[in-house]
C-alpha cells in the first residue's frame, strides 16, 4: 500500500521518546519549552506555545484575539473545517472567501472585493484565517495591507507549511500575521503524533495562549489578580482549556525537527519529479508562486475532465484499486451539512467548488521510494486512459 502521507518514524525518535518514558515528567516538563525553541530557531518569531492539536491552537488563537458572540472570522473554503470551526468554539459566526483559481489558496482579489462590500453593510471581519494548501503560502503581504485597511486580526493557518518559506523568510514568523498556527499530525512535515504549536510576536498575546492552553491557571505572581495565600498557591485568571502537550509527543518533535529541513528537500525532489513525469497527461499540475518556497506537504493534481474519457470517482477508485491511497484535500466546508444548516449553498464559492471536482492528492511524503513514485504515475496514466 502506497499511502498518500505518512510519518517517518526513526530510532533516534524512538529513543528519545524512551527516555522521556524513563524520566521524572511525563508532562509539563522540559521537553515543551525545548521543542517550542526548536520551532523558534527555525521560523525567528518570539514567542512558542505547544498545544496537543492545531485545532486546539486555532482555537486558543481566536480567543486571544478576543473572538467572541457578535463577531465575524473569514476564511478559505478549501481547507479542513478546523480552520473555521476555530470560530464556532468562541461563538461567532463564519464566512469564506473563494479561491485563486492559479494557486488554489484564499484569493486577495476576492478577498478585498468581498471587504469593500463588507465595510458598507458594517459587516467587516474581525479575524481572517488564510490557509497555506499543501504548504504553499498564501499572498501574506497583500492579506496584511488589506489588514491594516480594514482593520481585522490575521491567524495564518501553516498547518501544512513549516519548512516553507514565504518571501525568502521562514514561515512561522509572524511577520504579516498576529499568531501563526502549525500542525504536528502523523502527516504532516514533522510529527509529534498529534500535535500543534500557536506562534506570535506579540508579548500579550503569548501570555494570553499560555494560560488558555492550561485552564487559564498561573503560577506567576505577576500575572495573579489577588494576593497570594502561600507558595503553593496557584490562581485561575481566565477560562481555559486542557490542551496540553506531552513530554513525550514534544520530545518526538524536537528529534523530528533536526531532520526538517531534509524531509522538506526529499519533498522538494519528489515534486520536480512529478512534474516531469507526468508533463504529458491531461492533469494540471500545482503551480508555485515565485514568492513561496512551498513545505509540499500534500501534492494535489487537478483531472482536466475534458479531455479524459472517464471520470473523476473512476480515476479515484482505480488508484485505490493499486493499493495507492489517493485523497482529496479538500471537500469545501461550506458544503457540509453543518455548514448548510447556515444557510451556505452549492454555487456560493465557484471557484472551489470547481477545484473539488477536479482534484486528487497523490502519493507525497519523505520516504516515498522513485519505484513506487513511478508507480503511481503508470496507474495514474492508465486510469486517466479509461
Amino acid at each position: 500500500m502506497i499511502r498518500y502521507g505518512q510519518q517517518d518514524i526513526t530510532q533516534a525518535d524512538i529513543d528519545a521518546v524512551i527516555g522521556v518514558l524513563r524520566s521524572s515528567h511525563l508532562t509539563q516538563g522540559p521537553s515543551i519549552p525545548a521543542f517550542e525553541q526548536a520551532v523558534l530557531a527555525e521560523t525567528g518569531a518570539r514567542h512558542a506555545v505547544a498545544v496537543n492539536s492545531a485545532t486546539s491552537a486555532l482555537h486558543i488563537a481566536c480567543l486571544a484575539l478576543d473572538l467572541g458572540p457578535g463577531d465575524v472570522l473569514w476564511t478559505t473554503p478549501n481547507t479542513f473545517v478546523a480552520s473555521s470551526n476555530c470560530a464556532l468554539y468562541c461563538g461567532a459566526a463564519v464566512d469564506f472567501v473563494d479561491i485563486d483559481p492559479r494557486t488554489w489558496n484564499l484569493c486577495p482579489d476576492r478577498l478585498e472585493e468581498k471587504l469593500i462590500a463588507a465595510e458598507k453593510a458594517g459587516r467587516l471581519p474581525k479575524v481572517v484565517v488564510p490557509v497555506h494548501l499543501t504548504g504553499q503560502p498564501c499572498d501574506m503581504a497583500r492579506i496584511h495591507a488589506l489588514g491594516q485597511k480594514y482593520g481585522f486580526r490575521i491567524i495564518e493557518d501553516a498547518s501544512h507549511a513549516i519548512g516553507g518559506r514565504y518571501k525568502d523568510e521562514p514561515i512561522g514568523n509572524c511577520r504579516y500575521s498576529d499568531i501563526t498556527v502549525f500542525s504536528f499530525h502523523p502527516v504532516k512535515i514533522v510529527t509529534t503524533a498529534e500535535g500543534g504549536m500557536a506562534l506570535t510576536n506579540d508579548d500579550h498575546l503569548a501570555t494570553r495562549l499560555g494560560l488558555l492552553r492550561s485552564h487559564g491557571i498561573t503560577r506567576d505572581p505577576a500575572l495573579m489578580t489577588k494576593e497570594m495565600d502561600g507558595p503553593w498557591d496557584y490562581q485561575q485568571v481566565d477560562l481555559g482549556y486542557n490542551y496540553r502537550m506531552t513530554d513525550m509527543q514534544a520530545v518526538l518533535g524536537v528529534s523530528q525537527m533536526t531532520r526538517l529541513h531534509a524531509y522538506v528537500a526529499r519533498r522538494h525532489e519528489i515534486a520536480a519529479r512529478y512534474e516531469q513525469l507526468l508533463a504529458d497527461l491531461p492533469v494540471t499540475l500545482p503551480w508555485q508562486h515565485p514568492d513561496s518556497h512551498s513545505a509540499w506537504h500534500l501534492y494535489v493534481i487537478r483531472l482536466q475532465l475534458d479531455r479524459i474519457a472517464t471520470s473523476h470517482l473512476k480515476v479515484f477508485e482505480a488508484m485505490r484499486a493499486r493499493d495507492i491511497m489517493v485523497n482529496l484535500h479538500y471537500i469545501p466546508v461550506h458544503t457540509q451539512p453543518y455548514y448548510s444548516k447556515m444557510g451556505f449553498r452549492p454555487g456560493d464559492f465557484p471557484q472551489a467548488e470547481q477545484y473539488y471536482r477536479e482534484a486528487i492528492s497523490i502519493p507525497m511524503h519523505p520516504t516515498l521510494t522513485d519505484a513506487e513514485q513511478d508507480f503511481v504515475v503508470e496507474v495514474l496514466r492508465e486510469a486517466l486512459a479509461g
